[in-house]
């Protein structure tokens, strides 16, 4: 009777061992949950300025978190919740090199969102745009092992541009293995790469291209001094609701009528909302948030896209069927354009 005693105890132990290591070993895979939903009248100030009226503009997060093997099982079976390798979330950058991609975009959001917030609201302003962003470079580029993630390219073949469109077009006018040369600053130190344009393909069309992801490195300057501090929160995706917040300040006029307003979105430099990833998780976090209108993105679906994904749809109809999901009455607006989302406060109004 005691052996068995002892035996049962050790099992036990052993058991709780396994669920433990279950619980706390980390796999190669992250989780998306959701995130938060923050006020923005705490990231934002024009000169001294703050927003002081009532209800909030409201950016939304995906939180990740590193998965453990119970953690993925859990995961599998919830519908909150998605399991992601590191090469679908990070590329193959490491944990510090995606962090501070993310910082990029962020600061691209932020200085893109002043740029049309300060459009709107009819106030100059000088943008001073400095080139590309290296985000990331193709193992089989030619510039693979002389451009590192965080260079910035100001010129191409001694041609200065004023956007990445036009860079991107100057590229796309030459041919598949035609030579180029680069010129970039690292560390406050310009250089010069040459190499030759590699063959990439997009929707199913073969390209000429560097074989990088890029995006643009711009500062903006204005009598109106604003300034947009979100921590350490990254990414591109709070364009639309920055814009809001700072042409709300700008114009010093009441567009929530008191509300919660969240919603997300990039944003371009001619009001375009942008599509972005994890929106039925930024939905729930609205919604715990109090949030009662919730701006989506009604983003395009190309013929090309569709064929690749039969299955795909715009973010206004993820956040649409995520809203169905959860049962919440908070209303879900579809935006094309930052005008769209101005628009529809002003007539709610």
């Amino acid at each position: 009777m005691k052996k068995r005693k002892i035996n049962k105890s050790v099992l036990a132990v052993i058991l709780a061992l396994i669920v433990l290591l279950l619980a706390i070993v980390p796999i190669p895979y992250y989780i998306e949950v959701p995130g938060s939903a923050e006020k923005l009248n705490e990231f934002v100030t024009v000169g001294k300025q703050k927003d002081t009226q009532s209800g909030s503009f409201m950016l939304t997060t995906v939180g990740i978190k590193r998965a453990t093997p119970l953690g993925a099982l859990l995961a599998h079976f919830s519908s909150a919740q998605t399991l992601v390798s590191k090469e679908e979330l990070m590329g193959s950058s490491s944990d510090a090199t995606y962090l501070q991609l993310q910082q990029y975009y962020m600061e691209n959001s932020q200085n893109t969102a002043i740029e049309m917030a300060l459009k709107l609201a009819n106030k100059p302003y000088d943008l001073e745009y400095k080139g590309i962003y290296v985000m990331d470079i193709v193992k089989n580029s030619s510039f693979a092992n002389k451009l590192t993630i965080g260079d910035t390219i100001y010129a191409i073949d001694g041609q200065t541009f004023k956007s990445s469109e036009e860079f991107m077009k100057y590229i796309q006018s030459k041919k598949i293995g035609d030579s180029v040369s680069i010129q970039f600053e690292r560390n406050n130190k310009k250089q010069t790469a040459t190499g030759k344009l590699i063959e990439l393909t997009a929707n199913k069309v073969k390209k000429p291209g560097i074989g990088i992801t890029l995006v643009d490195h711009t500062s903006i300057s204005s009598d109106s001094d604003v300034k947009i501090d979100a921590g350490s929160i990254g990414g591109p995706s709070a364009g639309l609701m920055f814009t809001l917040e700072t042409y709300s300040i700008l114009t010093n006029q009441d567009l929530r009528n008191g509300q919660q307003i969240a919603g997300t979105g990039t944003i371009s430099s001619d009001g375009t909302v942008g599509r972005i990833g994890g929106i039925d998780k930024k939905v729930i976090a609205a919604d715990q948030a109090g949030a009662k209108i919730f701006f989506a993105p009604n983003d395009a679906i190309t013929a090309e896209e569709k064929k690749a994904y039969p299955t795909i749809k715009t973010n206004y109809e993820e956040a649409k069927a995520a809203a169905k999901k959860i049962n919440t009455s908070m209303k879900i607006v579809p935006v094309k354009n930052v005008r769209d989302a101005l628009d529809y406060l002003k007539k709610a109004k």
